[in-house]
């Protein structure tokens, strides 16, 4: 079990790494590691903005030294252009992005904890403007996709053991899912049915009948996210190349409940 101040610290840490490099301006923790900390718990993730330079950002993507450097990484997945999923060995979970100061306008996001900045750093750039709009671009790429069920099934299982079961509903039997539904569609593109370029889910016992045929296993309802978490791991481990460590994460927190 992850001790709330385990987490905090791991953060600090991140931030003192951090502060070596002289590529960085700040970091800022967001969510239950920035200003709402007293929902911090041990199924909590770290999530976090790198503020770098000008010129930086790009080195603090593609060498990710600042945080192996601290304990070691078990799991790294690229979610986006700008940042991460990670998997730290002793059971951490990190979800990052890396901004240069001009890009932060334009980006939408919650108010946040400076962990740490640069003397003199001005960090009202770090507050979140009401104006901001998301414009999702998600990744077509089956890794991608692959990646994302499994942080989904991950994150809602952490919910699950905190008892927040309606969320953890959404993210395994609905966002996992729909991870597993474009991984299908992707590989398999050659169904005579015709698909519903909006809702991916339409027509999908049609289209695929001997996925749909695990629907059962994968959408077990409110009471059965475990059991629904596990049934599709197993379905993405038969069919893909799956992190073993991120695999072993998820069926250590469904072992309890199951």
């Amino acid at each position: 079990m992850l001790e709330p101040k385990t987490l905090l610290n791991r953060l600090d840490a991140i931030g003192n790494m951090l502060s070596r490099t002289n590529q960085c301006h700040a970091l800022l923790g967001l969510g239950s590691v920035g200003n709402e900390t007293d929902r911090l718990d041990a199924y909590s993730d770290l999530d976090f903005f790198v503020i770098a330079k000008s010129g930086f950002k790009q080195c603090l993507i593609e060498n990710l030294d600042w945080l192996s450097q601290i304990n070691e990484l078990d799991y790294v997945f690229r979610n986006t252009v700008d940042g991460y999923k990670v998997l730290y060995q002793d059971g951490i979970f990190c979800e990052f992005a890396v901004f240069e100061p001009n890009e932060l306008a334009g980006i939408p996001f919650s108010a946040g904890r400076i962990v740490w900045q640069e003397e003199e750093f001005d960090s009202s750039i770090c507050q979140p403007s009401l104006s901001r709009s998301a414009a999702p671009n998600p990744n077509p790429d089956i890794e991608w996709q692959i990646g994302e069920a499994l942080t989904n099934l991950y994150v809602g299982m952490g919910r699950e053991r905190r008892g927040e079961k309606l969320s953890a509903t959404r993210f395994i039997q609905n966002f996992a899912l729909d991870r597993l539904i474009d991984v299908v569609r992707l590989q398999d593109k050659a169904s005579p049915v015709r698909a519903d370029p909006f809702m991916p889910d339409r027509r999908i016992e049609a289209r695929f009948p001997s996925f749909a045929s695990h629907m059962t296993d994968f959408v077990q309802g409110y009471d059965k996210n475990a059991e629904s978490a596990l049934a599709q791991l197993n379905y993405l481990e038969k069919h893909f190349d799956v992190n073993a460590s991120m695999a072993d994460a998820i069926r250590r927190l469904c072992a309890s409940i199951v």
